[in-house]
C-alpha cells in the first residue's frame, strides 16, 4: 500500500485536525484545537491468518493480503495507544497488552515516556472494548492499577457482557481466555470504575459512539474542538486490508460479525461524509490517518514521516 506524503495528508486533514511533527515512526500528533492526539505503540500481535480471514472467501482475501505484504500464514497487527492532552486532561484510550498476553506486545509504559508522559499524569482511561490487547494493561505484575491516579470508563454495556458469569460459557473456547482475563481485571476494578453509555460527552471534548459487533458493548470515541475531529475507532474498522477493501464481508474476529459489518459501513459513511481523521488500533504504521473512498471500497491513507 502506498504511504500518503505530509502534504497529502494536511490536505485530507484540513478543518479536521492538523498534523504536527512525528518524533519518531511509532508517534504521531494531531493538533485538535489547543489539545494534542498522540499515538503511541504498544508493540503488536502475531496471530494465524485465518483469524482475519474467517469466512471470507480465502483465495480472494489472499490476494488482498498478499497486496499488503502478507504472504505467511500469520499476521502482526500494530498496536496503536491513544492520548489526548488538552492541558487539563490527559486521556488514555486503552492500555494496551500488559505483561501477560504476548511477549510482542504490551510496551505501553515504555511508549508513553517518549512523549513524557508517566502513568500518574494520566487523568482518564477510556476502554474501547475488554479484549486482551486493550485492557490486559489495566494492572501491573502486582495486580495494582497501573494507573493508579485515573479514572476509568467502560461503555455499560461492554462491562455487562464481560461481568456477566455466562459469557465465558458462551464466547467459545477460543475466546474463553478472553472472558476469563477481562473478567479478572473488572472484579479486581469495580469500585474503580465507571459506566457510560452512547452518545455520552464522558470527558469535555470527548463523546462516545457504540460501534458494536466487534464486541458486544464495543464503543469509538469522538476527539472534537469547534470543527476538528478525530474519530479514535478502536476495532470496529479492524484492520487497513480486508474490511477496507470487501466492506461487505463478515471480519472473522468480529464476535458478533453482522453487527460488525452494519457498523463498519456506518462508520465509513460517517468519516467519509464528514471528512474526519481516524485512529485505528490495529492500522499500520502510528495508526492515525484518513480514509478515501474506492470504486468498490475503501483505502486508509496513513502519515508518512
Amino acid at each position: 500500500m502506498r504511504a500518503i506524503s505530509r502534504r497529502r495528508f494536511l490536505q485530507q486533514t484540513s478543518g479536521t485536525a492538523a498534523l504536527a511533527l512525528l518524533s519518531s515512526r511509532s508517534v504521531a500528533e494531531l493538533a485538535i484545537g489547543k489539545g494534542t492526539l498522540s499515538t503511541v505503540s504498544d508493540g503488536h500481535l502475531v496471530l494465524p491468518k485465518s483469524f482475519a480471514i474467517g469466512s471470507a472467501p480465502e483465495q480472494e482475501a489472499n490476494k488482498i493480503l498478499n497486496a499488503h505484504g502478507i504472504n505467511g500464514e500469520t499476521i502482526e497487527p500494530s498496536c496503536n495507544i491513544s492520548v489526548y492532552r488538552d492541558g487539563k486532561n490527559t486521556i488514555l484510550f486503552d492500555v494496551g497488552a500488559g505483561p501477560d498476553f504476548m511477549p510482542t506486545a504490551g510496551n505501553i509504559i515504555d511508549s508513553l515516556a517518549s512523549i513524557n508522559v508517566a502513568p500518574e499524569d494520566v487523568t482518564h482511561v477510556l476502554i474501547t472494548h475488554a479484549h486482551p490487547d486493550h485492557i490486559w494493561g489495566l494492572l501491573d505484575d502486582f495486580d495494582d492499577p497501573v494507573f493508579a491516579n485515573a479514572v476509568h470508563m467502560m461503555g455499560r454495556r461492554e462491562w455487562d457482557y464481560w461481568w456477566n458469569p455466562e459469557t465465558i460459557n458462551t464466547i467459545g473456547q477460543q475466546r474463553k481466555i478472553f472472558a476469563a482475563g477481562a473478567r479478572r481485571r473488572l472484579e479486581m476494578m469495580e469500585d474503580i470504575f465507571e459506566r457510560f453509555n452512547d452518545g455520552e460527552e464522558v470527558v469535555s471534548g470527548v463523546s462516545a459512539i457504540a460501534t458494536e459487533g466487534h464486541t458486544p458493548g464495543h464503543m469509538s470515541f469522538e476527539v472534537r474542538s469547534g470543527t476538528q475531529a478525530s474519530l479514535i475507532i478502536g476495532d470496529a474498522i479492524v484492520n487497513h486490508h480486508l474490511a477496507f477493501e470487501r466492506p461487505e464481508w463478515p471480519s472473522g474476529s468480529d464476535q458478533e460479525p453482522q453487527k460488525g459489518l452494519k457498523t463498519r459501513r456506518e462508520l465509513f459513511d460517517r468519516i467519509i461524509t464528514d471528512k474526519l481523521s481516524v485512529v485505528g488500533f490495529h492500522f499500520p504504521g502510528t495508526g492515525i490517518g484518513v480514509v478515501d473512498q474506492t470504486a468498490n471500497g475503501y483505502r486508509f491513507l496513513g502519515e508518512q514521516a
